[in-house]
C-alpha cells in the first residue's frame, strides 16, 4: 500500500510539474516560396495550423523551432518535421504546415 501511495503521489507530481509548463511558440518567419516573380509569402512568429497557398513550392523555416508539414488543410496525421533553418520543397498533396 505504501508503494503504491509513492507511485500515484511521483506520477501526480510530474504530470502537474509538465502541466505547469507553458507551450512557447516558435518565433520568427516561415517564408513559402510559391513561383518566380511573385512575392514571397511571409509568416510571422507563426502559430498554430497554417494553410499553404495552392501554388507554394518551397517552405523555409526561419522560426526558432520546428515546423510540421501536413498533407490535408486541418494538420492532422502524419507530418513531416522542418528543422530550424532549413527549407524543403512543398511536395503535392503538402497542404499546411504547424508549429506543433
Amino acid at each position: 500500500m505504501k508503494r503504491t501511495s509513492l507511485t500515484l503521489l511521483l506520477a501526480a507530481t510530474s504530470l502537474l510539474g509538465l502541466a505547469a509548463v507553458p507551450a512557447q511558440a516558435n518565433t520568427g518567419q516561415a517564408v513559402i516560396f510559391s513561383v518566380d516573380y511573385q512575392p514571397l509569402d511571409v509568416r510571422n512568429n507563426p502559430t498554430g495550423c497554417q494553410g499553404l497557398p495552392t501554388t507554394a513550392h518551397v517552405l523555409n523555416n526561419q522560426t526558432d523551432g520546428p515546423l510540421y508539414l501536413y498533407g490535408n488543410p486541418w494538420c492532422v496525421g502524419p507530418a513531416i518535421a522542418l528543422a530550424p533553418g532549413t527549407g524543403a520543397h512543398v511536395p503535392a498533396g503538402i497542404g499546411s504546415f504547424s508549429d506543433h
